[in-house]
């Protein structure tokens, strides 16, 4: 227990050194204006015992004072209390400048690591967990920079004070400060007993974000489903576990907080009791114990500042171990000084054998991948679930690295690329589309330098320019969160767009068209091959409408290239392609036989 207590206390001198060493301009600013007001406060004490002696009691003795000593006296204090407001604007003005600058710091290297991290690492952290992350762990990791100026302009103010009563008293000063040491006692007991609450509070947090952050991000299938009663029973039992771990967080602070508040009063009574005896005895002046006495009524505020600070380390050391995770993840990925090969025509792909696995998976995703496509040509990659398509999808736009193997842009391996290059010059479409709540022009250009004639031409190669211009506001309509107001075929098209506009050599779509009827998806990519900078297109493809477009395709299973060649040389060479193909066919051809006379698709 001893060594676990030890390793609390150490590890929170080293965050408070943390906090210090990333704003220590701000910090000094702070701490300079939180010992003026403990400065002040000492020359305040002192200040009333010298009025004491000076003014009151003669007055009292001789019946009389003079104008000149009241207007000295009150000089005294309006100059004390004057400079103590500068001392307390600079102390919370410079503490708070310094508590919120921390966060955003570290809300940006939060989520500057989140960008940096590949997907794979993504896939392993909840959506929630990463929100609480950014958020509420940040913000607790650095909760207790506010007051910290104070507590460490109250320990200069102690100091200050310790010297100045043993010169006044040595006695009386003693007898104060025998209070002194039981503030560490109890705030060492605090640290122990808190932590592991505050640790439990911090992982609930995050736990209900997740939850509620779930339970939003499928409002379709819970609505639809009826589920609505059953995400609420669990989201409240959660909510009802966070409820119960800062109950328990407040009854240990609950107990603290009182007993901090009562030490400097209890030193201010034992100081009155042995001090009435030694003014009585002659001992000491009575202006002396005024100022000894009024002193401690002081100290009670600084110590408890001191108190907030040790309240708040347990809670930071929990958020600031949530946080390190993140900061000291790796597996970004990682960019050579190479420039990508430019030009008005598309890029040449090539995957040489190329292999690529999960974490928990069995068998490797894909495995010893090889094909070369030219520059302009199209090429459909197909095969059944679990084929690893999308994968291959994803290591062409660089979200993954091959494990073995290259990819090659223009016969330059992507890995070699600077940071940038590769969104510069290829495109990635995936089948669920995301779009913001925002208008379609800021949707399609994304804060981009696009003009609305390069939009409109972007929407015309999607086969989206005639149901935009149809809405009520044309391209400064708002699609609503997610683009709730569109349909799911206008939302891939209008994603389309969004890749279209960027003018890049390579297009990759993952089933991105899955949404729109084939005569529409023909449409989308006749107008890519005429573009004025044609790309090369890779379409994860099912449909054998999709399919039949494209130059070549390839046939992947169990994440390996079995075969490769035209449309009609698959279908009559390899029984499994034929029997995708066809699975997907029929129900389509069906829904047809059965569509009402007049339908259209």
């Amino acid at each position: 227990m001893p060594r676990r207590r030890d390793a609390v206390v150490r590890r929170g001198v080293r965050h408070i050194g943390r906090a210090v060493a990333g704003q220590p301009g701000i910090f000094v600013l702070a701490f300079l204006g939180s010992s003026l007001y403990g400065g002040m406060t000492v020359a305040s004490a002192y200040v009333i015992g010298g009025i004491t002696d000076r003014v009151l009691l003669p007055a009292f003795d001789e019946g009389d004072t003079t104008a000149t000593a009241l207007s000295l006296a009150a000089l005294a204090i309006i100059v004390v209390a004057l400079l103590k407001i500068v001392g307390i604007l600079g102390r919370r003005l410079f503490a708070g400048i310094m508590s919120y600058r921390l966060q955003a710091e570290y809300r940006r290297r939060v989520t500057g690591q989140y960008l940096r991290l590949p997907l794979s690492w993504h896939q392993r952290h909840p959506t929630g967990q990463l929100l609480s992350n950014a958020n509420s762990d940040v913000e607790a990791a650095w909760f207790f920079v506010a007051p910290l100026p104070f507590a460490c302009g109250a320990i200069v103010m102690i100091a200050i004070t310790i010297a100045a009563l043993v010169l006044t008293d040595p006695l009386l000063a003693v007898v104060g400060f025998v209070v002194f040491p039981l503030v560490f006692v109890i705030n060492a007991v605090y640290s122990q007993v808190m932590s592991p609450r505050m640790a439990r509070a911090q992982q609930l947090r995050a736990e209900v974000s997740e939850i509620a952050h779930e339970s939003f991000d499928a409002a379709l299938v819970v609505k639809t489903l009826g589920r609505e009663a059953d995400e609420t029973t669990r989201f409240g039992a959660r909510a009802d576990e966070l409820r119960d771990g800062l109950v328990a967080v407040g009854r240990v602070r609950g107990l603290f907080d009182p007993l901090m508040e009562a030490l400097p009063n209890l030193g201010t009574l034992a100081v009155l009791l042995v001090g009435a005896e030694r003014v009585a005895a002659g001992a000491t002046g009575a202006g002396d114990l005024v100022s000894i006495a009024y002193l401690f009524t002081l100290l009670a505020l600084p110590i408890r500042a001191i108190g907030w600070v040790l309240a708040d380390l347990p809670r930071a050391l929990a958020g600031w171990d949530r946080v390190t995770p993140v900061l000291e993840a790796t597996g970004e990925i990682a960019h050579g000084p190479d420039a990508a090969p430019g030009g008005d025509r598309g890029a040449a792909v090539g995957l040489h054998e190329v292999g690529f696995g999960y974490a928990d998976a069995a068998r490797p995703t894909l495995d010893g991948v090889t094909f070369d496509v030219p520059a302009g040509r199209t090429l459909a990659v197909v095969g059944p679930t679990g084929a690893g398509k999308s994968t291959l999808a994803g290591l062409l736009v660089r979200l993954v690295d091959p494990q073995r193997g290259d990819v090659l842009l223009d016969d330059v391996d992507l890995r070699t690329l600077r940071e940038g290059e590769v969104s510069d010059q290829v495109a990635f479409v995936a089948q669920s589309t995301f779009l913001f709540d925002d208008t379609v022009r800021d949707n399609i250009t994304l804060g981009g330098d696009f003009t609305d004639d390069q939009v409109h031409e972007a929407l015309r190669i999607a086969a989206a320019e005639d149901f935009v211009a149809r809405l009520p506001h044309g391209l400064d309509t708002r699609v609503g969160e997610r683009g709730a107001s569109l349909s799911g075929g206008q939302r891939q098209r209008l994603a389309l767009a969004r890749a279209v506009v960027r003018r890049p050599r390579l297009l990759v779509l993952d089933d991105a068209t899955s949404a729109v009827d084939p005569a529409v998806e023909a449409r989308i990519l006749d107008a890519l091959r005429a573009a004025d900078r044609p790309a090369t297109v890779v379409v994860v493809a099912y449909r054998q409408a999709t399919i039949a477009l494209a130059d070549e395709v390839v046939w992947l299973e169990r994440g390996r290239l079995v075969a490769r060649g035209t449309h009609a040389e698959l279908l009559a060479q390899v029984p499994g392609y034929a029997r995708l193909v066809h699975a997907y066919q029929l129900p389509e051809a069906g829904a047809a036989d059965r569509a009402p006379a007049g339908a259209q698709a």
